[in-house]
């Protein structure tokens, strides 16, 4: 009987395709032969993510052959993180804190192991910034999507950085991305006139703003000051 260790390396790649990343991992803790095919950059092409925890498992590798990366999180917490910095509890802005870098550290290395990445895919991700996807764009020039769903502090910035940077791309989302306003739709538009366009309530969804103090209630704090 043919030990499993006795295949080829082209055969042994094709069957850990068919696991997912933690059972590839599990896979390669048995021996150094096995533990040489996980860490194959040719094995991961694709990742997926479900929830920032998941990237922090040593169970997949980030190298050049990364053409699809999406990261997907939907869970409560998510409502948590897109609510305004300003207006989070104390208990909020602590459950934030736990995971608040987690996807933008990712993100900057993917920018530097991954030029040859073709789409990414961003849904509930409440933390990461402009800077963020801007850097991804200038640093992956294969990239053909950007799809962001739900990223609340991603704004305009993002879509003049696609029409300067990002020249292979055809697919721009920014659904539910509630700081992104027509003015930045319009430069993708006339900039990129070839590209399919999704902006799903992004441009009419109210944008963040600290709110300002009402007019009477200034001019009482001022007769405040005044006769103090």
């Amino acid at each position: 009987m043919m030990l499993m260790t006795q295949l080829n390396r082209e055969c042994l790649l094709h069957l850990f395709s068919f696991l997912d990343k933690d059972g590839r991992r599990s896979l390669s803790l048995t021996c150094r032969g096995l533990r040489e095919v996980f860490l194959d950059p040719s094995l991961w092409p694709l990742l997926c993510f479900h929830a920032p925890c998941e990237i922090q498992r040593d169970n997949y590798v980030l190298g050049p052959a990364l053409r699809y990366l999406s990261i997907c999180w939907h869970s409560s917490r998510v409502k948590v993180c897109n609510i305004e910095d300003w207006a989070k509890t104390p208990f909020q802005k602590d459950i934030c804190r736990k995971h608040e870098p987690i996807v933008s550290t990712f993100l900057a290395r993917v920018c530097e192991r991954c030029p040859n990445l073709l789409s990414l895919t961003l849904s509930g991700c409440g933390h990461i910034e402009d800077q963020d996807v801007v850097l991804l764009l200038q640093s992956c020039l294969r990239l053909r999507a950007l799809q962001l769903e739900n990223c609340a502090r991603i704004t305009d910035s993002v879509l003049h950085a696609a029409v300067t940077q990002g020249r292979s791309l055809t697919t721009v989302r920014v659904d539910f991305c509630r700081n992104v306003t027509r003015d930045g739709l319009r430069a993708i538009r006339e900039g990129l006139p070839g590209v399919r366009l999704s902006a799903e309530r992004s441009a009419g969804m109210i944008p963040d703003s600290r709110p300002q103090e009402k007019p009477q209630q200034r001019r009482a704090l001022r007769k405040v000051l005044l006769f103090s």
